[in-house]
């Protein structure tokens, strides 16, 4: 009765596998719905970045406090469909090339404004860390002279940003945005984001902190030029876009690309970088989202982006559903169980990331759980990078599974090399 059940059951394996090699999708409509999201994902991304934009222009033209926090609460929400986008870089090379432009970080903010007297000034590896443009009309840039008396797009994006080649040099995107709404943090592990008051913008006798209206000049450039940013990227993956023909210009490559991201930006970028290494110096300046301390939203969009990539199903800002032939049908067809460990992988990961977020909104904040000796906080962030570490590894396998070329997946010292962060 034995052999009979397992031959049997191995006839049954063979039909089922028989049926989902014949179910299976194409390459080519794995990427399409790749695409589609990705289309999707930038155009949110875009329209709530002109409704971030709405909010600066009224927070400009009447500063009060109501006007200001419906600015930075407009930011929060501009950040949930970006970071649903980032799984799309690392394995797509134009958006590797963008992003930089969009969500640069960590920055010396002592660039952009006037910082706390504790703020280091410039260093030999940052002359220009402590330059606060929006107090000098003129300065100097690589030995050239520079006329800033008009802040504009062009000056920011062009020429200031990552200006000398030094990547903490951030002038534009989300968080040269988020520092101009909540000012910096100086709660340290404390309760607390940046408290800036909406005074700052007011113009006249009653602004604080001087040059109210150059800072209204550099928040309301620094918006438009993220809101022009997007629109382009959105561009790039409809139909004749740069990036969607990239994409499908060669469809192994295509899928692999899908790989890359999702196994970088989960072990890394996510896990190492944003997670670990904070957790490592135990330094709330390693926070991703630092002034607004929304670094736990950031985080779990991160994961979320993971998991509605490899589903092939993403829901819109607008509660509309974009969706098709995933990765996860393309895994199914060659091996069932592996899909289905893909699956409960996403799952804890994102329980993990649900419940730092949770925890977060309910008042122990990110920075707060990276104090040294926090054991809560540590079992927090550790738990989504443990999730995020134990995807990456199933992510690796389904590469091998699928006979895709060797995939290179980002690492960061503090998940290879642990002793070369403190050197």
């Amino acid at each position: 009765m034995t052999k009979l059940f397992a031959a049997t059951s191995i006839l049954a394996l063979g039909v089922a596998s028989a049926s989902a090699a014949a179910d299976a999708p194409s390459k080519a409509d794995v990427l399409n719905t790749y695409a589609n999201i990705a289309e999707a994902k930038y155009e949110d991304s875009l329209i709530a970045a002109m409704k971030l934009q709405e909010a600066v222009d009224a927070l400009i033209a009447d500063p009060t406090d109501t006007a200001l926090n419906a600015a930075r609460a407009a930011w929060i929400a501009a950040r949930a469909p970006y970071q649903q986008t980032e799984v799309y870089r690392f394995g797509n090379a134009i958006v590797d090339d963008w992003e930089g432009k969009v969500n640069a970080w960590p920055l010396d903010e002592g660039l952009i404004d006037y910082v706390d007297a504790s703020y280091s000034g410039p260093t030999d590896a940052n002359e220009l860390a402590a330059l606060n443009v929006i107090a000098n009309p003129t300065f100097r840039l690589s030995g050239q002279a520079i006329d800033a008396r008009e802040i504009t797009p062009e000056l920011l994006g062009d020429i200031l940003h990552e200006a000398d080649g030094i990547e903490a040099n951030v002038a534009t995107g989300y968080h040269a945005i988020e520092f101009l709404l909540w000012g910096q943090d100086l709660n340290g592990h404390s309760a607390g984001a940046g408290n800036r008051p909406y005074t700052d913008y007011v113009q006249g006798d009653d602004c604080t902190n001087g040059n109210c209206d150059r800072r209204a000049q550099y928040l309301s450039a620094a918006t438009e030029l993220l809101v022009s940013d997007l629109a382009w990227m959105a561009d790039q993956w409809k139909d004749g876009g740069g990036a969607r023909a990239a994409l499908i210009a060669n469809e192994t490559a295509g899928v692999s690309a899908i790989l890359t991201g999702m196994g970088s930006l989960s072990y890394g970028e996510l896990a190492g970088e944003r997670m670990r290494l904070g957790l490592m110096l135990n330094d709330p300046e390693e926070e991703q989202d630092c002034f607004s301390d929304n670094t736990h939203n950031s985080h779990y969009y991160d994961g979320l982006g993971v998991q509605n990539v490899y589903l092939g199903s993403y829901t819109r800002i607008d509660g509309t559903h974009v969706s098709g032939a995933s990765l996860s049908d393309l895994v199914i067809a060659s091996d069932p169980a592996l899909d289905s460990e893909m699956k409960v992988k996403l799952a804890n990961t994102m329980q993990a990331l649900g419940l730092l977020k949770s925890t977060a909104e309910a008042g122990f904040t990110y920075d707060q759980m990276l104090e040294r000796g926090n054991e809560g906080g540590e079992l927090l962030i550790m738990g989504g990078v443990n999730g995020l570490i134990d995807q990456t590894k199933t992510i690796e396998r389904i590469v091998i599974t699928l006979e895709l070329d060797q995939i290179n997946i980002e690492g960061s010292d503090s998940l290879d090399n642990p002793n070369a962060v403190f050197h």
